[in-house]
């Protein structure tokens, strides 16, 4: 568990300064589940990829669902 300030800059609030986190089996399943967000209103925060942009352990997407909660998606390697 970590607390820091949110990502965005903007005051913590309901559904900002928090964040809900799925592990995924695959890379693919991280993008699956990015665009089911997607195609269900949510919002993006981050397109699926490496995060940090080298990195080969962990894969990643970011998004918010419909009443602003946000949202990851990852998958752990090494890949």
């Amino acid at each position: 568990m970590y607390v820091c300030p949110p990502h965005d800059g903007k005051p913590a609030t309901v559904g900002n300064g928090t964040m809900i986190a799925f592990v995924a089996p695959s890379k693919d399943a991280v993008h699956k589940a990015y665009h089911a967000g997607l195609a269900n209103g949510g919002k993006d925060e981050g397109a699926p990829g490496p995060r940090p942009a080298d990195s080969t352990t962990f894969y990643g997407a970011y998004l918010r669902d419909p009443v602003g909660n946000k949202i990851c998606v990852f998958a752990k390697g090494p890949f």
